[in-house]
């Protein structure tokens, strides 16, 4: 009768619950034996992973580069786009400072680079939140947008304000480490400016209440985030997030507070006087003149601007500006609807003149970019009705078609 093998770990003879395995002559593991060191090695190999992850450096391109990258979705707003680029690639070099604080690769010990979060100030349709959805396209980080709208304080309906940490993780699959190194954008912060200077007896919940909850958020601090949104309650697991390795960018169109910066600048918005041209010229874009003092007459609190430290203003969006919107960048809209055409084996084409139409409802309207799909929805709603089905080669949109569509839909009218 053959003997028995044992392994050479646990002692325990073969069985057919539990073979032995002869590794090397001599040597002998056991099935159990073999898959706890399995186990071991592969925790092992995940723990030098994550450390070597921790410690390695981001490859972010130079802020020229990243601002090479906006051009191509975004026309225009180029000092916006600078200021961008410069803030991103500081954000990352300061995580890689971060990471190799205590090494020798630690140029200065002693000085530590804080955060710088973003606040993107201009009209509705100028680009902002396009900016910020292609900066995290480049850098490949998790990405996420949260309304200000539906933030409310804690304990009153609405969302928590820890939901967009729920938000940012759910981009990233939950892989913690990954969302503390992310950017989010919260658009319409606007909105959440103080309704009064003037004392209630009632709570400004949406409002001055939520400004208050951003203040950590926006700082720095281990926040408690529940892994599926909604409410905290005493049983509920919840996921611990650092804040203060995410970029915040913040962006709103603040209607009104040109009024604010021209008082300040002594500048009337409406009214007439000598050189008119020039002071028309200077009211169009009171905007670029926003300073931190106008944002907090307009409602925000001290301690919020003061965590949005890199303030900048996008321009409102002239003729040239949309009509290059309409073809120009890599997602443009002309493009989108050709290759939805392209894909029924129909060519579409716009001619200048029905380009010029479009570009004019949208100015006409004050509709800005986002109002250019609008028309273009418009126009082309009965083109896409027929064409699948009638599959013409080629299907040309002119002045007159875009007149023509506009009018059956009632476009503009009250």
């Amino acid at each position: 009768m053959a003997k028995k093998l044992k392994c050479a770990l646990c002692g325990s003879e073969s069985s057919p619950e539990n073979h032995v395995i002869e590794i090397v002559p001599g040597l002998n593991f056991c099935e159990n034996c073999i898959s706890m060191i399995d186990n071991a090695r592969q925790s092992d190999v995940a723990s030098r992973s994550k450390e070597k992850k921790s410690t390695e450096k981001h490859v972010i391109p130079p802020p020229q580069e990243i601002k090479a990258f906006l051009d191509q979705y975004v026309i225009g707003q180029d000092n916006a786009k600078k200021y961008l680029s410069v803030a991103v690639y500081n954000h990352y070099k300061r995580l890689d400072d971060n990471a190799a604080k205590g090494s020798d690769k630690d140029s200065d010990p002693d000085v530590e680079i804080e955060k710088s979060n973003i606040l993107l100030v201009g009209p509705t349709g100028t680009g902002k939140t396009l900016l910020a959805k292609s900066i995290a396209r480049l850098l490949d980080v998790p990405f996420t947008i949260v309304d200000a709208t539906v933030l409310t304080e804690a304990g009153y309906v609405g969302e928590d304000i820890e939901s967009l940490l729920t938000r940012l993780l759910q981009a990233c699959d939950y892989d913690v480490a990954k969302a503390e190194k992310g950017i989010i954008f919260i658009d319409e912060i606007d909105k959440i400016a103080r309704k009064s200077d003037n004392p209630s007896i009632t709570r400004d919940v949406s409002g001055e209440g939520v400004q208050q909850g951003l203040l950590k958020l926006l700082e720095g601090t281990v926040a408690l985030v529940p892994p599926n949104g909604g409410r905290k309650h005493p049983e509920q697991k919840l996921i611990a997030v650092d804040t203060r390795n995410i970029l915040f960018i913040c962006g709103g169109a603040f209607d009104g507070i040109e009024r604010k910066i021209a008082a300040r600048l002594n500048t009337r918005v409406v009214g007439y006087g000598k050189d008119e041209v020039s002071r028309k010229r200077h009211r169009e874009n009171l905007m670029r003149y926003v300073q931190p003092m106008d944002l907090k007459s307009f409602g925000l609190i001290p301690e919020i601007v003061g965590r949005l430290p890199i303030l900048t203003s996008l321009e409102p969006l002239d003729r040239d500006a949309l009509r290059r919107i309409l073809t120009e960048p890599k997602n443009a809209i002309v493009r989108q609807y050709k290759k939805l055409f392209r894909i029924d084996g129909t060519e579409l084409e716009f001619t200048p003149d029905a380009l010029d139409r479009i570009v004019d409802t949208a100015l006409e309207y004050k509709l800005g970019a986002r109002g250019l799909r609008s028309i273009v929805e418009t126009v082309m709603v009965d083109a896409m009705f027929e064409i699948p089905t009638d599959k013409p080669e080629k299907f040309t949109v002119d002045a007159a078609y875009v007149e023509k569509q506009l009018a059956k839909a009632h476009f503009g009218e009250l």
